[in-house]
């Protein structure tokens, strides 16, 4: 942005041997007259996957965790999108059943 003209932000996210030929990509399909790059690192929690049984079907759980404990867990979305679809449901109701039925299950076991 300047002299107050609205402007865009554009962030890609790619390999760093895709770099050149991306930023090639941005100077061809827009008007900017310069690309930024810098190297970014990332963290990530290691994860498992465990299934849950809902009323429509089976629902893959993704668990996060760190040093051995969870630090998180959230249902698939395609799963529950697939379900809800199946079902003529509303997906949060489908979502809410699996992160429900896991947190049961993880409170017994």
């Amino acid at each position: 942005m300047k002299k107050s003209r609205p402007g865009a932000l554009l962030t890609v996210l790619a390999k760093m041997e895709d770099a050149n030929r991306l930023t090639k990509l941005i100077f061809a399909e827009t008007t900017t007259l310069g690309v930024r790059r810098r190297d970014e690192q990332r963290q990530t929690l290691s994860r498992r996957w465990e299934t849950v049984d809902t009323t429509w079907g089976p629902v893959r759980i993704k668990i996060a965790g760190m040093n051995g404990s969870i630090s998180n867990y959230a249902p698939e979305y395609e799963d529950c999108r697939a379900l809800a679809e199946a079902h003529h449901v509303p997906l949060k109701q489908v979502m809410e059943e699996a992160v429900r039925t896991y947190a049961v299950g993880k409170k017994d076991g």
